[in-house]
């Protein structure tokens, strides 16, 4: 598939002027975090674990409980590092990876799509 180059030049362009305009508003722009992590996730080959289900996610069995993962805990393929709700079930969910926890993507409680990005494994 060929890109055609006008196309970039204005999307490149549209975004510009969006930074410009919520530098103006006083607005933060700032995108280094995500331009680094997925530098990182690109050069260190990092693996997600995502959603299997749209539900809540939880990061730990119950309030005030140990959490399943933090950062830089090893786990294994087949390790439960969240669980997320649907309809009153609790889902618990696996790792599909062996490795260090890198970052977690989402809080606890929080709504979660089919699919989204839970962890990352490195």
């Amino acid at each position: 598939m060929e890109i055609d180059k006008k196309v970039i030049k204005k999307l490149i362009d549209a975004l510009e002027d969006l930074k410009e305009s919520l530098d103006k508003s006083g607005e933060k722009f700032d995108n280094s975090n995500n331009e680094q992590l997925i530098e990182k996730s690109e050069n260190l080959n990092f693996k997600s674990v995502k959603s299997p289900i749209i539900g809540t996610a939880y990061l730990a069995p119950e309030p005030g409980a140990k959490p399943f993962v933090e950062i830089g805990k090893k786990i294994k393929k087949g390790d439960t590092v969240m669980i997320v709700e649907a309809m009153k079930t609790m889902n618990h969910v696996p790792s599909s990876h062996d490795g260090i926890v890198k970052k977690i993507s989402v809080e606890d409680g929080q709504p979660v799509e089919y699919d989204q990005e839970l962890i990352l494994v490195e």
